[in-house]
């Protein structure tokens, strides 16, 4: 059980190298259990959602070899995963249900996992399956999918990312053209589309509402890196913009992160953009308002940490979570540390200005321990971030180390008895 002992940190300074992205890793892992060929990811993060991933696909028949920061992964003989507490670990374990429908014709997925942030259907994943002339349908605790697959016109509900990688995966090898309208737009699903395009597949649209993609015979195995992680470069921008300052985020996106920028700008942080990545000076001094969006809106995934760093400027923001009912469980923890927060339904409104003061809190989900981690250095006195679940080192990869690099006063221990 992870505990991290934080103490007040004055400013953070120096240069910090930004991962590869979890949230596009993860999808292109599950992408290769359409080729034929092994598929070799680059730069792969530490994360122990890759780790649970690879067991994921494990279950699913592939042989996962890892090397360093490279993971290779080739597919023998396709099944349906049956360890359903595998499965449970993370919510990115139901992409293998388009790969494997569109591969051998039938999957029977236990349902996922992951953080408990509000509710999260795979009906949308499902509809979209029966356009292309599958039989889906939620069993037994089984997202299930039969049939042969072929082109179809698919409107997605929500511009749901799962649900779109789902489907564009399926599609990739489905008989005919699928057109799916009111795709999500995120950075990660252009990436997993550049890696299937890579890999022989046929797909135009990507980044757009609508994606159209020609199905093929087959697709072949390649060499891939992944993009940055613009949620861990947004964590630690908003770390910067608790403190008086200057860092180099490098291999940032400045345009993957367009909506976070605006905010922290907006605040009074001085942001910067040039060839190595996003350097960012100063603190955040002014109250912002903020409204979770699909992309290319605010991310429901930097709302926590935005939220703490509202906690320092001056004056009221208000915040509004589109995305996730029940995504304001670090507001409970940033009250007991001395913030001024009041929550409703989705809506939260932060009286910024209040000091905060050490004591100890516990990490309910991946990005409010992120945020918590964050309002351990500006609080007066030490914290305690009990991680029980081991959330944190889920999605970011040693977090701690990255800010105490910058300069940030982090330990970390197992939580025992000495």
């Amino acid at each position: 059980m992870p505990v991290y002992t934080i103490r007040p940190s004055l400013s953070l300074r120096g240069e910090v190298t930004v991962n590869t992205s979890k949230n596009a890793v993860l999808p292109i892992m599950a992408a290769a259990l359409l080729c034929n060929t092994p598929v070799t990811l680059r730069e792969v993060p530490e994360l122990t959602d890759v780790d649970s991933m690879a067991r994921v696909l494990s279950a699913c028949g592939a042989k996962v070899e890892k090397s360093g920061r490279e993971l290779t992964i080739s597919v023998r003989q396709l099944l349906s995963p049956r360890d359903a507490a595998v499965m449970r670990r993370l919510r990115a374990s139901v992409l293998v249900l388009g790969p494997l429908c569109a591969r051998t014709g039938e999957a029977e997925v236990p349902l996922p996992g992951g953080c408990a942030i509000g509710q999260r259907p795979i009906d949308i994943h499902l509809r979209g399956l029966k356009a292309m002339g599958a039989e889906a349908a939620q069993e037994n605790n089984l997202a299930v999918a039969r049939g042969r697959l072929t082109g179809g016109s698919i409107y997605l509900d929500f511009p749901s990312v799962g649900a779109t990688e789902n489907l564009v995966m399926a599609a990739s090898l489905a008989h005919g053209v699928t057109r799916i309208e009111n795709a999500a737009k995120e950075p990660e699903i252009i990436d997993l589309c550049d890696f299937l395009i890579r890999c022989g597949a046929r797909i135009l649209g990507a980044g757009t509402g609508t994606i159209v993609i020609d199905g093929v015979r087959q697709l072949n195995g390649t060499e891939y890196t992944p993009i940055p992680d613009r949620i861990e470069a947004g964590t630690l921008a908003c770390a910067a913009a608790l403190t008086e300052g200057s860092i180099l985020l490098s291999g940032a996106r400045s345009d993957h992160l367009r909506a976070l920028l605006f905010k922290l700008r907006e605040s009074g942080v001085l942001v910067q953009e040039d060839a190595r990545g996003l350097c960012l000076r100063g603190r955040a001094r002014r109250a912002v308002d903020v409204r979770t969006l699909s992309y290319p809106g605010f991310p429901t995934d930097l709302q926590a940490p935005m939220m703490t760093v509202c906690c320092k400027a001056k004056g009221q923001s208000v915040f509004l979570e589109t995305i996730f009912e029940n995504r304001y469980m670090h507001a409970v923890s940033l009250c007991r540390m001395g913030a001024d927060i009041r929550t409703e339904g989705r809506m939260a409104v932060v009286n910024g200005g209040q000091p905060l003061y050490g004591c100890t809190v516990e990490a309910t989900d991946l990005r409010a321990g992120a945020a918590l981690m964050l309002a351990g250095m500006i609080a007066e006195g030490q914290t305690e971030l009990v991680d029980e679940a081991g959330h944190i080192d889920r999605g970011y990869e040693r977090l701690d180390q990255k800010l105490a690099q910058l300069g940030a006063d982090i330990e970390i221990s197992d939580g025992k008895p000495r």
